[in-house]
């Protein structure tokens, strides 16, 4: 499964690439003119699904990036027709996305909470905790609304001596953050090669002992966990939602995000249908995370 089905992103000032490591193809440019951040994230969310692997939003422009073998014109002019949006379209000759992406990487710092950094960025100061991660191509550096905001919620939640899920990993992040919070275990699941080896990677840096990765391409539960962390998409989380309350404990906690404020009443509905009590919802950016227990 392609990294894009199980999320989106957007990040703003630099671009973001999902599944290039270090190939080199030819990509197509596609410049949009964009009347507010709210327009972005809703293409942003759009392109993904079609196959879209990297956006840079800066100067009311949103560039999307596609693979020019992947292109396909007719199906871009229809989806952006119904809001009578135009755009350009140029060609990037090949280059090491790689590069690109880690010459522009920048520290994240959520609230006094927490902040997450590359190993070539200065030390954070007077916050709780730091993550050091390797900026490659994998989802969830904290830049996207989804991932800062799943980040304010766990400050919410008691770790301590929990067992926890993470569904849909990416870098690891959120599992790292987990086990700085005191979690006794942490199961961290993704679909995509490079995501677990960048995870990998990132739970070594920050000298993690509690962290288990796991490539997985169907959800199964073999055990039930204290706390759940689903940041994804809605369609992989409305799919998998009976299993996921098959998998938490009685009592537990389960964390939603990767989702838009417009999917808020379908993520209610499933939930309420299984018995999650909706706790909190927090919004940045047009974007939602969601508690439930």
């Amino acid at each position: 499964m392609h990294n894009t089905d199980y999320r989106m992103a957007r990040f703003t000032g630099h671009s973001f690439f999902t599944d290039t490591i270090f190939l080199m193809s030819n990509y197509c440019e596609i410049t949009i003119q964009i009347a507010n951040e709210e327009q972005s994230d809703i293409l942003v969310a759009k392109l993904s699904e079609l196959g879209y692997e990297g956006f840079e939003e800066m100067d009311g422009q949103l560039k999307a990036f596609i693979k020019e073998a992947d292109f396909d014109e007719t199906i871009l002019n229809k989806l952006l027709s119904n809001d009578s949006i135009t755009y350009t379209l140029s060609i990037i000759n090949k280059q090491n996305w790689n590069a690109v992406w880690e010459a522009n990487f920048e520290p994240v710092q959520v609230d006094d909470f927490v902040g997450v950094r590359a190993s070539f960025h200065p030390t954070f100061q007077n916050l709780e905790y730091e993550i050091v991660i390797t900026p490659k191509m994998s989802f969830g550096t904290g830049h996207h609304a989804t991932t800062y905001m799943v980040m304010q919620l766990m400050r919410e939640l008691d770790f301590t001596g929990k067992t926890v899920f993470d569904f849909g990993t990416g870098t690891g992040i959120l599992a790292i953050l987990a086990e700085k919070l005191g979690a006794q275990s942490i199961l961290a699941v993704d679909n995509d090669d490079w995501c677990i080896e960048n995870a990998t990677e990132n739970i070594q840096i920050n000298q993690c002992e509690h962290i288990t990765i796991d490539k997985i391409d169907i959800l199964k539960f073999y055990s039930k966990f204290d706390i759940i962390i689903a940041n994804i998409n809605k369609n992989i989380i409305l799919k998998n939602i009976d299993i996921l309350k098959q998998g938490l404990e009685k009592g537990g906690q389960i964390l939603l995000s990767g989702l838009l404020a417009e999917d808020e009443t379908d993520i209610h509905n499933a939930c309420q249908l299984i018995g999650f009590q909706h706790k909190k919802t927090i919004s940045k950016n047009g974007w939602i995370a969601i508690w439930y227990f």
